[in-house]
């Protein structure tokens, strides 16, 4: 496999820690209510990137492949524990 391929597999394997990560503090801005401790909207996107793929990375290992709805699932509910976790203020 080359280097173009193995760039695309990869980028094809965060795309949806990606969209979870940009779109969940956007719609948790309209749902929950401000808290002045919380982090900015950037560091909020990245601390749930960075969860979700790794969320990913535990979902490839244990089921030895990737796309499973699980792992898929499980993305969703700690990007949204996380994301709880930052609007009521808690520093990671």
């Amino acid at each position: 496999m080359g280097l173009l391929a193995t760039l695309n597999h990869l980028l094809n394997f965060v795309a949806p820690a990606l969209w979870v990560a940009l779109l969940v503090p956007l719609f948790a801005r309209f749902l929950m209510p401000k808290n002045a401790q919380a982090p900015s909207l950037y560091a909020q996107a990245a601390i749930n990137f960075i969860v979700s793929v790794l969320v990913l990375a535990i979902g490839l290992w244990f089921f030895g492949r990737d796309g499973k709805m699980a792992t898929y699932a499980a993305l969703v509910l700690v990007s949204a524990s996380a994301q709880w976790a930052l609007m009521r203020g808690w520093k990671a």
